[in-house]
């Protein structure tokens, strides 16, 4: 059956991005390693409590993760609150005085390191730039999404086009059977064969008899006339060449011997086969002609059977009248083109959409980018303007900016950090539940055999999609099942079940017609009586063909006459002689008329000589032809007759009853045809005709692709990066407030003395002018 290639590749491959995708889908299994879950009651209100209970056990790690996510949108903010009343009020870090460690400079190296590794995982690990990449890897695919679209739509336009002529096909293969069988039943091997006509071969002789003294006599008549052109041309030929080697130029010493001996040549330019003498054949071609005027190829009648093969066919062609193909076709067709034109003028739309979303996501990127870059501004600043021998009162600008920095990005931080875990809770449960629930379902096809639990869909209909097609909820039609077909490429025929809407085994079944046949054939009423295969006058004329007088035509004259050649000499050979002597004469008029005269041998040899060698040899192939059959022309007439005779006794006998067994067995051959006809007609329908694969192709590119691969894995993506980001921003908080202690420029500082002044290493604040807190 034709099938048409389809473009859809319904596969996509993400490149060097699928690999943050499969670690993503790796937490994604952390989070919920649970199994799909799958309901196993048939009725509908147990159905609903039993998935109540899977579900939650289901979603008990996205339930978790979503509830530690909303307690970090609450407390944070709260925390960030608490914290800024506790600094103004010179607690929690806020009091611009530092204590001297003697560790001091390995506790600002260690806060430094963290709150770097801290940024560098915000930043590259699982942070802003995996949440970056995700975003412009969905952006990327939406704007070729458009491609992918209108190749399914081109897909099932062809799928749409190309079923009718699927069908006609099929139906048109029918008329082969059908010419085969009737080929047969035309043929000589069917009309009783080996008992009447077996011996009728004879026509073929007198016809090639006939066909052979058609082209004798042509031959012949062409023979005569151009050897008398011939003789006519050779004649001039010569008179021509003798009047020129009369020429007084012959007379010179160096051309005399040339001359003569040219001159002796002209004898061979005449004609050495004479056809005028040959008899006729006209009289025996009538003979043979008045014998071919009796038809004996139509002597015996053709049986029924012809009317039944084209009843056959009637019903095939009414019954693809009757299916409502067309309709289905231009209404699917008109759907379809209202669909894509939809699709083509909102897609600018989506497009719009996406450019938006995209801003979004990238203003949260910039979001934690800000913070980054408020930290390692702290850090650089921090880091080059710190002097380990400044006392915590006397550190420089530069190292106080770096600490306003941290400072600043430690705002910030709570500032953003809760609007962003709001966006990764979203996106968490959203994304999160598509992978788990509907795209690795999709994978394993768990989620078909969810679609087909019986009164899930509707609680009065154990099959959904049967009770949708057939309105018979009780076909075992699953989404599985179809769909696994489609992606086979079988027909639809065999994926949704149609024989419940019509059965072709019922229109396919030939025994309905073979029993009608065998019926027939029986009650056959064949009268023979009154054929008779040859009669009297059919025989004398046969007989007059084997005395037509073939074998008295004079085949050795024509043979002797045919053997010879056309002219006694090689016209060419004379004319390469002829020039080359008149190159041994002197230059002048002698030389250029010799060469002139074997140029006009040279042409009558191409004009006449050639088609009458033609001619010759047709009439050599005819001559021993009929020399053939007038050796064993008598016996086979006498054999032919014997057979008609044989035949006739048949016919008067018992020919009724042998062509009915021949009919029959006949009709095991022809029965034979059409049982391979109708198998490969089913297995079509089956597997071939409107192979449905651009369906699944469709539905693979909705789910697969759009949903899953670029929607999905571009969104899971995207909040593990942003999530990795915000919770990685508490202990960057952490470290922050504690190593801006050791950048920003206290008010006050632990000043040590000696022992002895029992000052324990503070200044005392009336002796030094400073305010000191720890005595206050």
């Amino acid at each position: 059956v034709p099938a048409k290639t389809y473009d859809t590749g319904a596969y996509h491959e993400p490149g060097a991005i699928g690999i943050l995708f499969k670690i993503v889908h790796a937490f994604l299994y952390l989070v919920q390693p649970n199994s799909f879950p799958q309901g196993k009651q048939t009725n509908y209100f147990c159905l609903k409590y039993r998935y109540v209970i899977d579900a939650i056990y289901y979603e008990i790690g996205f339930i978790v993760s979503a509830a530690l996510g909303l307690l970090f949108i609450l407390l944070l903010p709260l925390v960030g609150l608490c914290f800024c009343m506790c600094r103004c009020c010179d607690n929690c870090g806020g009091e611009m005085h530092q204590r001297q460690k003697k560790n001091a400079d390995c506790q600002r190296s260690c806060f430094a390191t963290f709150l770097f590794v801290a940024s560098l995982i915000i930043r590259q690990v699982v942070g802003v730039l995996w949440a970056y990449a995700a975003n412009q890897h969905l952006t990327n695919q939406v704007r070729g999404a458009k491609k992918l679209v209108n190749s399914n739509f081109k897909d099932l336009k062809i799928f749409l086009n190309d079923t009718p002529a699927q069908i006609d096909y099929l139906v048109s293969q029918y008329n082969t059977t059908k010419d085969k069988a009737l080929s047969d039943l035309n043929s000589k091997y069917f009309y009783l064969k080996g008992r009447f006509l077996k011996k009728f071969h004879i026509l073929a002789a007198i016809r090639e008899t006939k066909e052979a003294l058609e082209n004798v006599s042509v031959s012949v008549e062409v023979l005569q006339e151009g050897t008398e052109r011939l003789h006519a041309n050779l004649t001039d030929v010569k008179m021509h060449l003798s009047n020129t080697l009369s020429d007084s130029a012959c007379n010179a010493a160096q051309a005399a011997s040339t001359c003569n001996i040219i001159r002796n040549s002209l004898s061979q330019l005449n004609i050495n086969a004479n056809f005028s003498g040959l008899p006729g054949v006209n009289s025996q071609l009538a003979k043979v002609n008045d014998v071919l005027k009796i038809d004996l190829s139509s002597l015996v009648q053709k049986v029924y059977i012809k009317s039944v093969l084209e009843s056959i066919g009637s019903n095939i062609t009414a019954f693809t009248q009757m299916l409502p193909v067309q309709k289905i076709i231009a209404d699917l067709m008109a759907y379809l083109t209202q669909s894509e034109a939809y699709v083509q003028d909102y897609f600018p739309l989506v497009e719009q959409y996406d450019f938006y979303r995209w801003l979004g996501c990238l203003i949260l990127c910039c979001m934690v980018v800000l913070i980054l870059v408020f930290y390692y501004l702290g850090l650089l600043c921090g880091t080059c303007g710190y002097d380990k021998h400044a006392s915590p009162t006397t550190r420089g600008c530069i190292s106080n900016t770096g600490g306003n920095f941290l400072m600043a990005g430690v705002g910030f931080s709570f500032l953003f950090s809760w609007v962003l875990m709001i966006v990764v809770v979203l996106t968490f449960v959203t994304g999160g539940n598509v992978e788990k629930l509907v795209c690795e379902p999709f994978e394993d096809k768990n989620l078909f055999k969810i679609l087909d639990t019986p009164y899930l869909l509707n609680q009065h209909w154990k099959n959904y999609l049967a009770g949708v097609i057939f309105k018979n909820p009780n076909v075992n039609l699953t989404f599985e099942k179809v769909y696994s077909d489609c992606k086979e490429n079988k027909g639809i025929y065999t994926s949704l079940h149609l024989e419940h809407l019509f059965n072709i085994n019922e229109l396919l079944n030939i025994s309905m017609y073979t029993e009608d046949i065998a019926l027939r054939i029986e009650h056959i009423q064949i009268n023979l009586s009154k054929i008779i295969l040859l009669d009297e006058i059919g025989k004398e004329n046969l007989l007059n063909f084997s005395s037509s007088g073939i074998d008295g035509i004079d085949f050795s004259a024509y043979l002797a006459e045919i053997n010879k050649s056309v002219t006694k000499v090689d016209l060419l050979s004379f004319a390469n002689d002829l020039e080359a002597r008149a190159d041994q004469l002197p230059k002048g008029a002698l030389e250029n008329a010799l060469k002139g005269h074997a140029n006009n041998i040279r042409v009558i040899h191409n004009q006449q000589v050639v088609p009458l060698e033609q001619a010759m040899s047709t009439l050599n192939q005819s001559i021993r032809l009929l020399k053939r059959t007038s050796s064993e022309l008598m016996l086979k007439v006498k054999n032919v007759i014997s057979a008609v005779n044989a035949a006739q006794n048949l016919i008067n006998n018992n020919a009724s009853q042998v062509i009915v067994q021949e009919t029959k067995k006949y009709m095991d051959t022809i029965i034979g045809y059409f049982e391979q006809y109708t198998e490969w007609v089913k297995e079509s329908i089956a597997m071939e005709v409107a192979a449905c694969k651009p369906i699944a192709n469709v539905i693979d590119t909705a789910v697969d692709i759009f949903l899953c691969s670029y929607i999905a894995d571009s969104v899971n993506t995207f909040w593990f990066g942003l999530g990795g980001s915000s919770v990685f921003l508490i202990p960057a908080i952490i470290f922050a407030v504690k190593l801006s202690k050791y950048y920003r420029r206290m008010d006050t500082e632990d000043v040590y003395d000696d022992t002895e002044n029992g000052n324990n290493g503070y200044h005392k604040e009336h002796l030094y002018g400073i305010h000191n807190p720890v005595f206050t």
